[in-house]
Formats: C-alpha cells, structure tokens, sequence
C-alpha cells in the first residue's frame, strides 16, 4: 500500500493548504507568508494543497482566487497542486488499514442525537466539562453511543444503507500505537495525548474522509518536512500524531504561530470582506503594503 512506504525525501518540504470555501484574508496570507518564507530559510521546497473535502462549500470561483492572490503576493511553488477531492482513493486505503487494526466503527448518530445524549449524561464524558476541551478539534467528545452496537447490528444497519460516520475507538487506538511524541519548534517535544477528544470521526457521513486523515495521509504522501500552520490548529495535532503512529506515516515537525487578530482582538474571518487580498488589492494596497502589514499585526 502507497501511503506505507516511509518517506525519506532529499529536500525539506513546507506547505499551504488553504481550503476553496471564500476568499483569503490577512489572516491566510500571513499563514501562507510563514510558510514560504521557511522554505525560503532553509532551502526547502513551498507546495501548494488544496483542502476541498467540503463538497457543500468548495466553489470554484474561489479556487480560482487562491492562486490568484498568492501569485499577487509573489508566492510561487512547485506543481502539481493536490486536491484533495481528486484523492480519496489514498484515504480509503488507510481507512482500510484501520478498520484491519480492529479500530474503526461506524456511528449512526446525528448532532442532535450527540448533544442530546450528552445532556442526559448532565457532563461530557472523560471528566471534562459540558462544552468539551476549549481548544479540542471535535469540542465536546463523543459520549460513544455507538461503539458498544453489537456486531451484527452495525453490519445491518450499514447493510440497509443508513447513513453512518466512521470513528477511531480511541482507547484500542491508544493502546495499539503506545506513548509518542512529536516535535513543535515553539514548545519543543510535546507528548501526545489525543484521549480528551474521544472516538474522533475520521470518515463523515457524506464524503469517507475527514480533515484529521486527510491531513496526515497527505502529509506523508507529500513528503512535508515541516508543517507550518496556526496556533488554533495546535491541539489536532495531537490527532494527527496518533494517525501517522498506527499508519506508518512520516512525522514531520511542526511550527504552531500566533493567529493575526484585528483591533478588536479577534481573528480574521472569511466572512469579513473589508480584509480578504482581493478586496485589499483593489482599494489600492500593494503586495509590500500587505506584507509590512501582517509584520506589523504579527509583531515580527
């Protein structure tokens, strides 16, 4: 199997992986910038990846305005670009392996079933509180409704094609792979421990992948050395450690920087218009003005 094979690759590789569902913003150019320039440092080469998982958001339009914009900004990196969309036999095979491992079950739940199911329970299991960990990938962890299902009712009801999830059983999962680590060039070597975030859904009822496998099956298949990406997406990692230990997948190192905030104090969002490239371009700004922006909201 593809993904297997353990990477060696001769050049340092860092990337971008901006997702088609609105345009950039300084928020995403500063991501995009860190990136880059760490290539740039060490000589590395900069890839470009397309997270378009999210078939009900991607839109063409802004595929488009990615390249755009990072060709305006003076970024330039090496093809082809991956889409993710046009990859999911790479996902498939390691869900394949997982479910091999014995650490796969399909949920059938929906939010409402989730949240309600929690509230019956008065707490969010794992000991933590209500509304989950603050910074967990999944926020509240899933109470497990459906991983204790017998065997032969999953297979039926998977079998009358009722729409189902699939989950990683964490604890199996933990038990299989044992302690690791992984190296962040902020925080040193930080332990792994994924537990908080319970039985995470690696395949979603509408597309058999998620951000958590994608991200890392992608990350070995690119041979990505370095991860460079912002502080909110720090506790995933986590996540992402776990799937490249029971995968046989590369561990690269990471880089977790600050998010750029406005003068409210809150992060970009693609919503705000008066902050995407696209908007700033055309009011007049500059690629120089964009960049000594960002330096000075990241106070670099």
């Amino acid at each position: 199997w593809l993904i297997m094979a353990k990477r060696s690759p001769k050049t340092a590789v860092t990337r971008f992986a901006p997702s088609p569902t609105g345009f950039l913003h300084l928020g995403h150019a500063y991501s995009a910038l860190f990136a880059w320039e760490a290539a740039e440092k060490a000589n590395a080469r900069f890839i470009l990846r397309i997270e378009d998982i999210d078939a009900g958001r991607r839109r063409p339009e802004f595929e488009d305005a990615i390249f755009e914009d990072l060709q305006w900004l003076g970024l330039a990196w090496k093809e082809p670009v991956r889409r993710q969309s046009g990859c999911m036999d790479d996902y498939a095979g390691a869900l394949d392996k997982l479910d091999r491992l014995g650490l796969l079950y399909p949920c059938f739940c929906t939010r409402k079933d989730i949240r309600e199911e929690i509230a019956r329970a008065g707490q969010a299991p794992h000991g933590l509180p209500p509304h989950g960990h603050p910074n967990g990938p999944e926020g509240a962890p899933y109470p497990g409704t459906c991983r204790n299902l017998p065997p032969q009712a999953r297979a039926d009801r998977v079998c009358s094609g009722e729409p189902h999830a699939l989950r990683l059983h964490m604890e199996n999962a933990l038990e299989q792979a044992g302690p690791h680590t992984w190296s962040d060039r902020e925080k040193g070597v930080v332990a792994s421990r994924p537990k908080p975030f319970g039985d995470v859904v690696l395949a979603r009822k509408d597309i058999k992948t998620s951000y958590h496998l994608a991200c890392a099956v992608d990350d070995h298949l690119q041979g990505v050395t370095l991860v460079t990406r912002g502080e909110d997406l720090f506790e995933a990692t986590h996540v992402h450690r776990l799937l490249q230990a029971l995968l046989g997948l590369d561990t690269p190192d990471y880089h977790h920087h600050r998010l750029l905030t406005g003068a409210d104090g809150k992060r970009f969002a693609k919503r705000e218009r008066s902050l995407t490239l696209r908007h700033l371009r055309e009011s007049g700004k500059s690629p120089g003005d964009i960049k000594r922006d960002i330096r000075r909201m990241a106070g670099i």
